[in-house]
């Protein structure tokens, strides 16, 4: 099988280079990655660069794009390079890749080729299974307290906090049916599969903010040309939660996640 992986990197070198790791421990399939730096520190970017061989490039961005529009970046430069390309894996630098990943892609190749977009089964370090992450929609409820945690970040604070507390209230049930494989409405923003039928669609992801609510903005593209994201739990592989984020400041992440509200909020009305 020959596949692409590309994935976002901002300061978080050593991560990366454990993902790149795992790939490149997978044997008798062809795999080509690219890491969209999304200008790190100059210690970081020279050691994100150790990654680069004749199957691994770099792209080092003079500015940060985001999310999205960083993934973006890296798939453009791969269908360009490697216009044979027919699948690819976009998402996080925490991503540790099984041994059998491609595999069991390989497998369900002639299943799956209806769908844009496929959402794999993702796995925390304690065993939180991710996906599916939303199956149809999300309640109003639900919506009005994202409201309420996005109109100040004190209020944020406590709504977290009170979620925390009562988390068999607060808590969605969706990821507890992880075993089913399904058509979804969201599929976890950490990563997605790519299809062949993707490209047939599209150019690129739908990146209207800098960083979250990705797994939205995905779903409305897909859904606006009559297609959904397919869950399918018989491809897996592990999420070091946080590793990404961890580093970033809690009020900083609350703000990219409030300007990415407000951008769905013209899309999806309470009311």
């Amino acid at each position: 099988m020959n596949l692409g992986y590309v994935c976002t990197n901002f300061n978080g070198s050593a991560v990366t280079q454990n993902a790149v790791r795992t790939l490149r421990e997978i044997e008798g399939h062809d795999i080509y990655i690219v890491i969209v730096d999304n200008a790190s520190s100059a210690d970081e970017v020279r050691a994100i660069k150790v990654c680069e061989d004749e199957k691994t490039t770099v792209l080092c961005l003079e500015e940060n794009l985001g999310y999205f529009a960083g993934l973006n970046a890296g798939i453009r430069f791969l269908r360009q390079k490697r216009p044979d390309l027919k699948w690819m894996v976009v998402g996080n630098n925490d991503l540790e890749f099984p041994s059998d990943f491609c595999d069991k892609l390989e497998a369900i190749t002639p299943e799956l080729q209806k769908y844009p977009v496929i959402s794999p089964d993702i796995v925390t370090m304690d065993g939180h299974h991710q996906n599916p992450h939303v199956i149809s929609h999300i309640s109003k409820i639900r919506e009005i307290f994202y409201d309420l945690y996005y109109s100040n970040y004190h209020i944020g604070l406590l709504v977290h906090a009170l979620a925390k507390q009562f988390r068999s209230i607060s808590d969605r049930s969706d990821e507890l049916q992880w075993e089913t494989a399904r058509e979804i409405y969201q599929g976890h923003g950490s990563v997605y599969i790519l299809s062949p039928l993707f490209f047939e669609l599209f150019d690129e992801l739908w990146a209207p903010t800098f960083l979250m609510s990705e797994e939205f903005f995905l779903s409305k593209q897909l859904s606006d040309k009559g297609f959904s994201v397919y869950y399918d739990p018989r491809v897996s592989l592990r999420h070091l939660w946080h590793g990404t984020l961890g580093s970033m400041p809690s009020r900083r992440r609350w703000e990219f996640a409030r300007s990415a509200h407000r951008v769905y909020r013209r899309y999806v009305k309470v009311f």
